[in-house]
């Protein structure tokens, strides 16, 4: 299919994975034949967020229901934890895991895994309760092996989403650990609480852990009384030995309700040094940002010219803007946005005066911190295909039939998911990727001309370009340069002040927003990748080989879904396209090692 102003050097080297003659056709004749809407992390899509966001701020109770309990009455057979108070809220102001009692959740009378609903999908905690059932018929059988390593949840690039998770799987399963490497959440059996379990009941080592993971301040644990010093000094040497820097425990000696005086080991929090005297130096002091996320809709416009509108209608730098990745120009995109330093009311007022310019803006609610780029699952795209036409190849084949035997062989062979035009830009002369490997090899003034590189036809745009290459009059080529061009205007106004030479150059690509400067970087990145996938590709075809990552149902590792492909695997052709990824390799997960 063909698409507007395509520059066919971009593209000489690119692959076709199957040899249908396709169809021509037409894409992007209007925005609305082109429409792009995020998927978040969570596999949904930023225009259904709303819905679900709002009903649980409206049902709460739904999910747990918050409750302030007596010490007195939160009590297990012979276990006490002495707490000020408790509280079962996992949906605080701000969605911090409330910290929770361990004798109230043992005492409980919710699913046992209630805390563990709102922060993880019932699949994985229909595997994670199964991995719990696993380590306690272990543990509890004399000839059964031990061993379990671990479970993977899943990734969690959010870190407040990652510790919502910890505190609950713990506070669930006290007989487990949680870690995290690269983002990804594991968990894994416990042997101190194995070792625990030596000394005292099972009832007490999940309530002395789950004391443990909840952290509350100015509490206390209990254990049993104990009349056996022996006994009492072999858990003191354990707690010592396991938790020493954390907590400190002591033999109390009180009289149970028969009058008999009975000895107990209490255990309790260590405080700080210092912490006490920097907790008063800043109290008061502390200011928390705020950041305000949304849903942005734009029509026909850049991300970062999106972006800049917002910014100066706000009052705030372009920089204060973080999404999880740029979205086409000649579309309707839906896209996730934070901003900080701006009220959710700030963001309401401007409304209307966004809509002037092509943006709509939904979705408004405070959150904790900024996004990042890649943040996301992927994009949902809705597309229109018009004027479509066969091949003038001689053939009878109706375009009926033509159409659908490329989608046959999408389905069946997949596609090398290439990076777009949007990617490199639609400049004769010059494409964003140019200005990339400039600016890597540190050639600042180079790639100063090449933003500013004129194309050959006329237009305001052109004819300022035109001028600052023949003259570098950057006061007059702002003269020229429509109001709309944000970062050439920018360059253009840096280099007014601070000259065209080589540190004149340098303070000028500074003082574009990170974002800006970065998008060129990652377009010759995307440049290099494309040159790389259509290497690997012309020199292995659909073979899967040693080296290449492979997305599969059946890996060796179940606990991971990325897996390395083996020279063994190779020989034995493990692996087959039909394997990856539902029918198709996706290159960018797939890149092969000698590439």
């Amino acid at each position: 299919m063909e698409t507007q102003g395509l520059s066919p050097a971009i593209f000489d080297s690119l692959c076709y994975v199957s040899d249908h003659r396709g169809f021509f056709g037409t894409i992007k004749n209007s925005p609305a034949d082109f429409v792009v809407t995020e998927i978040n992390v969570s596999g949904q899509l930023v225009t259904e967020v709303q819905t679900i966001e709002k009903s649980e701020r409206d049902s709460p109770q739904d999910i747990i229901t918050k409750q302030t309990i007596n010490p007195k009455d939160a009590k297990l057979k012979g276990t006490t934890c002495e707490v000020a108070e408790f509280a079962t809220d996992i949906l605080e102001a701000g969605g911090r895991l409330a910290q929770t009692s361990p004798d109230v959740v043992d005492n409980c009378e919710l699913d046992p895994c209630y805390l563990l609903y709102p922060v993880v999908d019932l699949a994985v905690q229909e595997y994670l309760n199964q991995f719990a059932c696993n380590v306690r018929s272990v543990w509890s059988s004399p000839v059964a092996e031990n061993n379990l390593n671990e479970l993977s949840l899943g990734l969690y690039p959010d870190k407040d989403e990652r510790a919502l998770i910890h505190s609950a799987v713990r506070q669930t399963y006290p007989f487990l650990i949680t870690f995290t490497k690269s983002s990804e959440l594991f968990v894994k059996p416990n042997l101190d609480y194995q070792e625990l379990c030596q000394l005292t009941s099972e009832k007490e080592a999940d309530a002395f852990f789950k004391f443990l993971d909840a952290k509350l301040e100015n509490s206390r644990f209990s254990f049993n009384p104990d009349d056996c010093k022996e006994h009492r000094t072999a858990v003191h040497h354990f707690i010592s030995k396991k938790f020493g820097k954390l907590v400190e425990a002591k033999s109390f000696s009180e009289k149970d309700t028969y009058g008999l005086l009975k000895v107990c080991i209490t255990v309790r929090f260590r405080e700080k040094i210092g912490s006490s005297r920097k907790r008063k130096r800043t109290e008061g002091t502390e200011k928390q940002d705020v950041y305000t996320g949304f849903t942005l809709q734009k029509d026909n416009l850049e991300t970062l010219e999106a972006i800049s509108y917002l910014s100066y209608s706000l009052g705030v730098l372009p920089s204060d803007f973080s999404y999880a990745g740029i979205k086409d120009k000649k579309a309707i995109t839906y896209q996730a946005m934070i901003v900080k330093k701006v009220t959710p009311e700030r963001l309401k007022q401007i409304e209307a005066i966004s809509e002037k310019k092509g943006m709509t803006i939904h979705n408004i609610h405070p959150v904790k911190k900024h996004l990042h780029l890649g943040q996301l699952s992927g994009n949902h795209f809705s597309i229109i295909v018009r004027d479509i036409q066969n091949q003038n190849d001689g053939s009878s084949v109706c375009i009926q039939e033509r159409i659908e035997e490329a989608v046959y062989n999408i389905k069946t062979k997949g596609f090398l998911n290439y990076y777009g035009p949007q990617r490199f830009g639609k400049g004769q002369n010059c494409q964003s990727h140019d200005i990339g490997l400039a600016l890597l090899k540190e050639e600042m003034e180079k790639a100063v001309k090449l933003l500013l590189n004129p194309d050959s036809f006329e237009d305001p745009v052109n004819n300022a370009k035109q001028y600052f290459i023949e003259t570098e009059d950057a006061k007059g080529t702002l003269a020229l340069m429509p109001h709309y061009k944000i970062r050439e205007r920018m360059l253009l106004r840096a280099i007014n002040r601070f000259g065209m030479n080589n540190e004149g150059c340098v303070r000028a690509w500074l003082s574009l927003p990170h974002s800006i400067r970065i998008f060129y970087i990652h377009a010759f990145c995307s440049k290099v990748w494309n040159e790389a996938a259509s290497y690997r590709f012309t020199l292995y075809g659909l073979k899967v080989v040693q080296g290449d990552l492979v997305v599969c149902h059946e890996t060796a590792n179940e606990n991971s879904p990325v897996h390395i492909v083996t020279a063994e695997e190779e020989e034995s052709s493990a692996y087959t396209i039909n394997q990856t990824l539902g029918g198709c390799i996706d290159l960018r997960k797939a890149q092969n090692s000698r590439v």
